[in-house]
């Protein structure tokens, strides 16, 4: 099987490419990434020299290389997107031209240069906006709070109306919050283990008491890999781990891993339109194509914890005024 991976040099697409390769012996992977901030060599060092293994730069609102790159795949993966939050409210252009051009682009070349390719298109719980009480299915409303995931539910309207109008084969996977290692240092969990190893103040936004379902990375990859081999045309599938937990809590438990002591936490101005909780019911994808996940919060996260604290040369030179401001939403990205 030939695959073509989008953005296969941030967080989870380069987890799933190391997963993949992991897995099968005959698979054979062309990873496309624009080599934005939210990118990283270092995240695919390890395997830039498997033969199976082909990196390409370009940006996938680029027709001509997306025509060019779509001709001879059996399946695309497209992970990239513009994902940080603050920064679409800061910036809100930059996430338009990447989540939804760049999307209607991956579409178009399908449609016009190989509609035998099947597509996996990598959203966001975020789309649905928050709730309250209960859990979102795949068949309810949407209501995107910010840039970002306004830009995430065009880009989900985009791919089901390719496969109502002209039949083309994808699917539509809607994960929680991701964390693991090679997450990009702007996010909470990075952020905070970074902080607190350097013993900085570590900035929460608000009361903390936002909630967020938090799944293991290699989690979301065997849930992605699962679509990706027995997802059905036109289908969403929501992906979650049950394991709920206010931003406080996450923090907290990080320090006690650490060995740190609360003091350090710092609750700063929250930023605009903050939704107060996101959960998905993922009922689906488990009845229906046998997935569940392997690793518990408390597993995933010491996991995690280790893994920076012994990887200080991956994270070091990104660890820069972006990660170190408590606001950034504030400085004009």
């Amino acid at each position: 099987m030939r695959i073509l991976i989008t953005g296969g040099l941030g967080f989870i697409g380069s987890n799933f490419i190391r997963f993949v390769l992991e897995k099968y012996s005959d698979v054979e992977v062309v990873n496309v990434d624009a080599m934005k901030y939210g990118s990283n060599p270092n995240n695919l060092k390890d395997v830039e020299s498997d033969e199976r293994y082909t990196f390409v730069k370009g940006d996938i609102s680029d027709y001509e290389l997306m025509a060019k790159l779509v001709k001879d795949v059996d399946l695309v993966v497209n992970f990239a997107a513009e994902t940080h939050v603050d920064r679409s409210i800061a910036n809100p252009y930059s996430f338009l031209q990447s989540n939804v051009i760049g999307v209607f682009t991956i579409l178009e070349a399908i449609r016009k240069i190989n509609q035998d390719a099947k597509l996996v298109h990598v959203s966001t719980d975020e789309v649905y906006g928050d709730i309250i009480e209960g859990s979102f299915k795949e068949d309810d409303r949407l209501r995107p709070s910010s840039p970002y995931s306004a830009s995430k539910a065009a880009a989900d309207m985009f791919v089901l109306s390719y496969v109502r109008t002209y039949d083309i084969y994808a699917m539509i996977t809607r994960c929680t919050n991701n964390y693991g290692p090679y997450q990009f240092p702007e996010k909470l969990i990075p952020k905070t283990i970074i902080r607190a190893s350097m013993n900085l103040k570590v900035p929460i936004y608000g009361t903390g008491k936002n909630v967020r379902d938090w799944i293991y990375v290699l989690d979301h990859c065997e849930a992605v890999d699962m679509v990706m081999r027995k997802g059905k045309k036109g289908e969403i599938y929501n992906i979650s781990s049950g394991e709920e937990k206010t931003n406080i809590e996450v923090v907290k438990t990080i320090l006690k891993l650490m060995g740190k002591d609360e003091s350090l936490i710092e609750f700063v101005e929250d930023r605009p339109g903050h939704d107060l909780r996101y959960s998905l019911d993922s009922s689906k994808i488990r009845e229906k194509l046998g997935w569940k996940p392997k690793y518990s919060f408390e597993e995933g996260i010491r996991e995690t914890v280790n893994w920076y604290l012994s990887n200080e040369w991956w994270w070091k030179p990104l660890a820069d005024d972006k990660v170190l401001h408590p606001t950034p939403w504030k400085l004009g990205w």
